[in-house]
């Protein structure tokens, strides 16, 4: 009886030990945003330690702190007012010694239909609000995709999204990444982006209310107070597990922080 190999996706080799910092962007520094801003900093922390060249990151927001967002995202009230990509950028480098950047605009194409400048990057993680946002970004990466033997060609994408209570993580490859020969695990180059794999339901989703919220109890009501920080730390820990085991059987999962439920998204 012949058994059916596990499906595997192995982690682009520049990943594992590239001679400069992975370059991450970041887009959206709200309540996910912001707490994966701070699993970045371990991240990076941890992996300059082990002899890994380590992380740089961009973030990109063209949000100012308000008092709603105290409390569930990463701000304090001396910070109202302020861009939140600055106020979250400016402490990460205080605390950790870097010299990441902060982007006070949308990751969006200009009036041209061009990139936005400052793009260059291996990975992409978007924590935004909105459905269009993801197809803007689906179409960036596109264009990026095309600049063929460049140190800064994207190749993954990880996206962020939730409800109230509810929210899943999708890792995607932009292009396809060269897989080695197995003979243990059948390998897969090619994960699609979240906007091919549910494009019907992230459509549907723009009927939603996402109108500011003008305190934190309207926004309680909203978002839950902690489906925001167990997506981050769920999903930044499929990033670790690339960079440390080099490889993963799963590219995301749906999570249900109301009865405590994970479903993780095999490669397939």
């Amino acid at each position: 009886m012949k058994t059916e190999k596990t499906k595997i996706h192995f982690t682009d080799p520049y990943l594992i030990s590239p001679t400069n910092p992975i370059a991450i962007n970041l887009i959206g520094a709200g309540g996910t945003g912001s707490k994966v801003l701070t699993a970045l900093m371990e991240m990076n922390h941890s992996l300059t330690a082990l002899g890994h060249a380590g992380l740089s990151v961009r973030l990109w927001d063209d949000d100012r702190v308000t008092s709603a967002n105290l409390g569930r995202q990463r701000f304090a009230q001396s910070e109202v007012g302020l861009y939140k990509s600055v106020a979250l950028i400016n402490r990460a480098n205080r605390f950790m010694g870097t010299a990441w950047k902060a982007e006070t605009v949308k990751f969006e194409k200009d009036n041209f239909g061009k990139q936005p400048k400052n793009t260059q990057g291996s990975i992409y993680i978007s924590c935004t609000d909105s459905a269009r946002s993801r197809f803007e970004i689906a179409e960036i990466l596109n264009l990026l995709s095309n600049r063929r033997h460049h140190r800064y060609m994207p190749k993954y994408w990880m996206d962020f999204g939730n409800s109230n209570s509810t929210g899943q993580v999708l890792l995607s490859t932009v292009g396809e990444i060269p897989q080695p020969n197995s003979e243990k695990f059948e390998t897969v180059e090619s994960l699609p982006f979240v906007t091919e794999e549910f494009a019907d339901l992230l459509k549907e989703s723009e009927t939603a209310d996402d109108t500011p919220s003008c305190s934190v109890a309207e926004a309680l009501e909203k978002q839950d107070l902690y489906i925001n920080s167990a997506l981050a730390q769920m999903g930044c820990s499929l990033l670790w597990n690339l960079f440390r085991q080099g490889m993963t059987a799963n590219r995301g999962f749906f999570l249900n922080l109301k009865d405590f439920r994970t479903m993780p998204i095999p490669v397939a």
